[in-house]
């Protein structure tokens, strides 16, 4: 014990003279500062335009890209206007949450997108319930929001030998903060009928069925999403709606939410 003791003491002496040193200026500047006299050319500046002003854009200086998935796989899009897997540029994150407008895309088979007008858009739940109900979006709008971030993931992301970088192996991979509405909320409000078991969702994309998840899932934490980000869902995302299911592979995430049955298997 007493050995160590000395030790100490001469760590806290030197680092109190070290404190001092840069309290009093004898320390060199720190990585990346310069003199107080050095002077900086002033930078060219960019004139507003009503495109900048409706929706900021991004600075030239700033790249960063979607690419293809998988490398050498169909160009997105192709030739027909159909699109394909989309990656995300994960190694130009900054932070967890990605860009909406770099959040990466899964289509099954290739596909064109739906334009959908969110006044004329509904969402049906029945099957397994006491009230079979259809609502609107902005009824959906109206009920209690919650606003979680969760990371979605396609199973397609997998590491091979000629897959040499983070786009290529995980690119299929993207965070985002989600707004909406439990989906616990909207089954409560049909009411679950008992032995149903099941939850059944289907979208309007062009080529998907639908995917299932177990009702205990749904009631859990699963969200019926209308915004993406601080604005509405994308929609190469989902718009109007798209069902966010934590912990599952990305084609559970139904985007394009039009129906949701329960069922007993």
């Amino acid at each position: 014990m007493g050995s160590k003791r000395p030790a100490r003491r001469e760590f806290l002496k030197s680092g109190a003279a070290l404190a001092g040193g840069l309290t009093l200026g004898a320390a060199a500047p720190a990585l990346g500062q310069e003199p107080a006299h050095a002077t900086h050319a002033s930078p060219p500046m960019i004139k507003g335009d009503k495109d900048m002003v409706a929706y900021g854009d991004r600075s030239k200086y700033v790249t960063s890209v979607r690419i293809s998935h998988p490398m050498g796989g169909r160009p997105s899009p192709d030739q027909f206007g159909l699109t394909f897997h989309i990656a995300t540029p994960l190694q130009d994150s900054v932070g967890v949450i990605t860009p909406s407008s770099l959040h990466y895309v899964a289509t099954t088979r290739g596909a064109f997108m739906p334009d959908i007008d969110p006044k004329e858009h509904r969402l049906m739940i029945h099957g397994m319930v006491d009230r079979p109900l259809i609502f609107t979006v902005d009824e959906i709008k109206r009920l209690p929001s919650v606003t979680r971030v969760h990371f979605l993931e396609c199973i397609g992301n997998r590491s091979t030998a000629r897959r040499n970088t983070v786009a290529q192996t995980h690119g299929m991979t993207s965070c985002s903060e989600w707004t909406g509405v439990l989906l616990s909320t909207l089954l409560k409000e049909a009411g679950v009928q008992s032995g149903a078991s099941w939850n059944v969702s289907e979208g309007g994309e062009e080529v998907k069925g639908a995917s299932s998840v177990p009702l205990g899932k749904a009631m859990d934490d699963c969200l019926v999403a209308y915004g993406q980000n601080g604005e509405p869902v994308r929609p190469q995302q989902g718009f109007p709606l798209r069902l966010i299911v934590p912990g599952f592979e990305g084609i559970y995430q139904t985007k394009y939410l039009r129906r949701i049955k329960l069922v007993d298997r």
